[in-house]
């Protein structure tokens, strides 16, 4: 499924797979998350690329060929394919454990074709084995919304009291970590989304409510996974001095203006940028050990058009996965 163009609809095109090359894995897809940053890059919302893209970057498949070199995985090996596709190894983001950051950075499913494909073609440095106590569908969340909510609930230090506002894929991930870890969580989702709030409280989250309300005690955290800039200064005024509001979101509509007081007493605002292949190795020894469990819809892959749509318009619980075959 190939966009050709940014703000039209995917289209189908029949295409055989792209042989690996030294260094890479040609994966049988089976399974591919739906993800925000997909809508984003549909919409024309990130910078500009050469079209056409195969979005998708919550990839489990098996390997089916190997290229010369790679000896991490064999054919038959499940694996999964992450955001993160390549990286220069040279600057001096990669030479200091931020890979996350490098400039040259090549991202699946963005510059990468991605996994809304039968197959894909992926540079196994990038890719991960994958917990057998997933099935395929339920993995592919893993990869990018548990990533990032993982990296971003790190950023929050040992914060105790953690706001998650927008409670979709990632924040349904993380709020289980941040359980398994002894934290107190508390969900803000759209006004008058009463089920999503049912959701986040049978996941654990000590309160739920609009993201227009105020907890029922100051936090010391905020996990912002919604893409919205006015969310920044209502998380601000809902942290307690010291406090700290993580932006979660490769993109976010304008953050309007605010007084300084909402920021003083050492508040602070950060953002988390993609994710490291420590990252990965990291949560994904998590996650079975927290027994975090992912709820998923599946959806065929050539109604990706159909889940883009739905997650857009926020009805979702859980996540969104496309399946071939």
């Amino acid at each position: 499924m190939q966009l050709f163009a940014p703000g039209r609809l995917l289209e189908r095109v029949d295409s055989a797979p792209t042989p690996p090359r030294a260094g890479e894995i040609l994966v049988r897809v089976r399974a591919c998350g739906v993800c925000r940053t997909d809508i984003h890059i549909v919409d024309g919302e990130l910078p500009a690329l050469a079209h056409p893209v195969v979005p998708g970057h919550e990839i489990v498949g098996v390997v089916e060929q190997t290229g010369a070199d790679v000896e991490r995985f064999r054919v038959g090996d499940r694996v999964g394919v992450p955001w993160l596709g390549w990286t220069c190894g040279r600057c001096a983001y990669c030479r200091s454990g931020r890979e996350n950051l490098c400039d040259d950075a090549r991202f699946t499913g963005y510059h990468l074709r991605g996994g809304y494909a039968d197959h894909a073609v992926a540079d196994a440095r990038y890719c991960f084995l994958l917990p057998a106590g997933y099935d395929d569908a339920r993995a592919a969340p893993l990869l990018c919304a548990g990533l990032i909510g993982w990296r971003a609930l790190r950023a929050a230090g040992d914060a105790q009291r953690v706001g998650i506002y927008g409670f979709g894929a990632a924040a349904h991930i993380v709020a289980q970590v941040a359980r398994h870890e002894g934290r107190k969580v508390f969900a803000f989702t759209r006004p008058g989304d009463a089920a999503g709030q049912r959701f986040a409280l049978s996941l654990g989250a000590a309160w739920a409510g609009a993201s227009t309300d105020a907890p029922p005690e100051p936090l010391d955290a905020a996990l912002l996974f919604a893409p919205v800039g006015a969310l920044v200064p209502a998380a601000l005024r809902a942290v307690a001095k010291g406090g700290t509001v993580v932006c979660a979101g490769i993109h976010m509509s304008d953050v309007p203006s605010f007084p300084y007081s909402i920021l003083w007493g050492e508040r602070r605002i950060v953002s988390v940028a993609n994710l490291t292949r420590a990252d990965g190795e990291a949560f994904l020894a998590l996650a079975p050990a927290a027994r975090v469990r992912t709820t998923v819809e599946t959806i065929a892959l050539e109604r990706a058009n159909e889940a883009l749509a739905r997650l857009r318009e926020g009805r979702v619980e859980g996540a969104l996965v496309l399946t071939t075959g």
